[in-house]
């Protein structure tokens, strides 16, 4: 069993934007400078993620899809528009007060797993239940049990750069839900695993989402966008259509 984390103080719960969903973008334009002008990855992006939804970001490569997602997942401050997360204006708020949001609701997926290289595989799992307020005996007994669900008890004292490309992803999806954020968010999140693998993972999200994870994924695959109950496409930075 997952551990409900305990909420902070450190942000105010009181929401100030949409609050029938939990995730809310209006008008986000994304550029990057090129030259003496700006090259755009996202246009104008507007769209709405309720509780409880998985959604899949789909499109070719450069539509900017992980893009969107990195500026939903808090990683990224240089873009234009508006962004409420859990009804609180994240375009409004400090960096101090966004990354405390994103601790406490956003568990994420990287696609190059970003695990830090100087904690093992247990410290890595645990890491954002240091965050919270969760004391170390109930952070033993959660990580010991997610460890075990994922079949990699063996290779908890081990440093990221003594896995494969495919352990690592599983310790990334690992620490990703090991508090059971409210909103999980995966780039690709099966791209580097076998099939059996991947399937485990994306049975692990369907699972989560039945239990009211919100999910939104970045994916390729149409296996795994069936797992969802929306598909969104971008094609060159534009929205162009969302499937039910």
């Amino acid at each position: 069993m997952f551990f409900k984390r305990a909420s902070s103080s450190a942000v105010s719960d009181t929401p100030v934007g949409p609050v029938s969903a939990v995730i809310s973008v209006r008008g986000v334009d994304k550029a990057f400078p090129v030259g003496g002008g700006q090259s755009f990855a996202l246009r104008r992006i507007t769209l709405d993620i309720k509780p409880g939804e998985f959604v899949s970001i789909m499109g070719p490569s450069g539509a900017g899809k992980s893009t969107l997602l990195h500026i939903m997942g808090i990683h990224d401050a240089a873009w234009e528009g508006e962004y409420y997360l859990m009804g609180q204006a994240i375009h409004a708020l400090p960096q101090k007060e966004r990354s405390a949001l994103q601790k406490r609701h956003i568990g994420f997926v990287f696609q190059s797993y970003h695990l830090l290289d100087n904690l093992t595989v247990y410290e890595n799992i645990e890491l954002p239940l240091s965050y919270r307020d969760v004391k170390r005996s109930d952070r033993q007994s959660i990580v010991a049990d997610v460890l075990d669900r994922f079949g990699i008890v063996a290779k908890k004292d081990l440093y990221p750069s003594q896995l494969s490309g495919g352990q690592q992803q599983l310790v990334g999806v690992a620490r990703a839900v090991v508090a059971t954020p409210d909103v999980i968010l995966a780039d690709e999140p099966t791209g580097n695993l076998h099939s059996s693998q991947a399937q485990e993972i994306m049975e692990l999200f369907k699972s989560l989402n039945a239990q009211g994870t919100t999910i939104v994924q970045v994916t390729h695959s149409e296996a795994n966008a069936a797992y969802g109950s929306r598909v969104i496409r971008l094609k060159d930075g534009y929205l162009q259509t969302e499937t039910p």
